[in-house]
């Protein structure tokens, strides 16, 4: 998969991406990214909330992948909501990931996790903690930058108020769960989407009327669900710890029909898995 998006600041980004949420071990992390681009992968997404910065910019460099091929996501803590933090994070990330630049870096919520179901949206904050991203946009310390989790409400904000438009959004969408009012917003303003958790975290993996579209296509459920995205023209943020996994999910050159993207869409959502609830956007 050598298929590229365009940014909206004409930057090109990798149309699937290689995540590593929940790989909280630096080793772990450093194996699984060097796999990950040695298998073919050139995006790779993490946090600083992920704890694996470190391990993650160590597999960047063991992969022998050239770096400019490779493009790096990270994420600001949902917890910063003023400058002084924010620029302190960039610093921070950019010294963990042993990297002169970042690729891309996102606000990772526009609300602390804690203070999730909260009605204050820290549009104030927000604001502080874009400029710093602004700022180290312009000195080249970052080639692109968004956010992560924005609403419309959220993303307006931005849109009224700053000096560069984000970037990216990165959201929660898989199969059984599409936002499409938000990726339609999200898009009419040339902000591109991003899809987390594409695979709903392998709940999917047990749903027959999945299993039986992907049958009729010859492929895999994960390879479904990646060409599922492609076809809104999100960017899926796919991960495997196996490498005949990894292989196959950049493999996805078929199309679904639209009688079955439709049939997809109308799915109904399942319960997350435990290990998610640590993210309340999971609780929704």
């Amino acid at each position: 998969m050598t298929d590229t998006y365009t940014l909206n600041n004409g930057i090109k980004i990798p149309k699937i991406g290689f995540g590593t949420w929940l790989i909280e071990e630096n080793d772990k992390a450093r194996q699984a990214v060097k796999t990950a681009l040695q298998t073919g992968y050139r995006l790779v997404d993490t946090a600083e909330a992920y704890g694996n910065e470190v391990g993650v910019g160590q597999g960047i460099r063991e992969s022998g992948v050239d770096r400019s091929q490779i493009f790096v996501v990270t994420k600001l803590r949902a917890e910063f909501k003023n400058y002084k933090e924010a620029a302190a994070a960039i610093q921070k990330s950019l010294s963990d990931l042993g990297l002169e630049y970042i690729d891309l870096m996102i606000i990772h919520s526009p609300k602390p996790w804690d203070k999730f179901d909260q009605e204050d949206r820290y549009l104030k904050g927000n604001l502080e903690t874009w400029k710093a991203l602004e700022e180290a946009y312009e000195a080249g310390k970052i080639k692109a930058i968004g956010v992560s989790n924005f609403e419309q409400e959220d993303l307006k904000n931005l849109l009224d108020n700053v000096k560069i438009k984000p970037m990216v959004n990165q959201i929660l969408a898989h199969i059984g769960h599409m936002p499409l009012d938000l990726i339609k917003f999200s898009q009419d303003n040339n902000i591109l989407v991003q899809a987390y958790s594409p695979f709903s975290h392998g709940d999917m993996f047990s749903n027959q009327e999945i299993k039986t579209i992907a049958d009729k296509y010859s492929v895999s459920i994960s390879q479904l669900a990646l060409r599922y995205l492609l076809q809104f023209n999100l960017l899926p943020i796919a991960k495997s710890s196996n490498i005949e996994h990894m292989t196959n999910n950049i493999k996805l050159d078929f199309e679904i029909d639209d009688t079955d993207v439709q049939a997809l869409t109308n799915l109904k959502t399942w319960k997350y898995s435990s290990d998610s609830q640590v993210y309340p956007v999971y609780k929704k």
